[in-house]
């Protein structure tokens, strides 16, 4: 049995993308943007085309997620249809593991440097 319970899957040629609505279970509070993108993108197989998380819904009191997300073929016609803060949005969440990622280095790399300098 799958996490994720496809509510809606519509293609509208008029905007030329693919607008999946979606539920997932047991996920809510526990489940970031990009996560859920990767996910719808690996149920469908859409490699190479472009998942944008546009909402994620909490339902009160149970645990279940309500998703919706448009598909593009191109990036190009995705930022001519979506406002640019969707994307900003997006980048800036790529943009946070990487920034967590390199502080935890460089704190592994300080007690490696001092006990370098104690032994001296």
């Amino acid at each position: 049995m799958s996490m994720i319970e496809v509510t809606r899957d519509v293609k509208n040629p008029l905007l030329s993308r693919r607008e999946i609505t979606c539920t997932f279970k047991g996920l809510a509070g526990r489940l970031k943007r990009l996560e859920a993108a990767d996910m719808i993108s690996k149920q469908f197989n859409l490699e190479g085309k472009i998942v944008i998380p546009i909402n994620l819904k909490n339902e009160t009191g149970r645990p279940t997620l309500s998703g919706t997300f448009y598909v593009y073929e191109d990036e190009k016609l995705a930022k001519e249809h979506l406002k640019a803060a969707v994307f900003k949005r997006l980048e800036k969440a790529k943009a946070a593991p990487a920034k967590e990622a390199e502080p935890a280095q460089a704190a592994e790399a300080k007690p490696a440097e001092e006990k370098k300098e104690e032994t001296k």
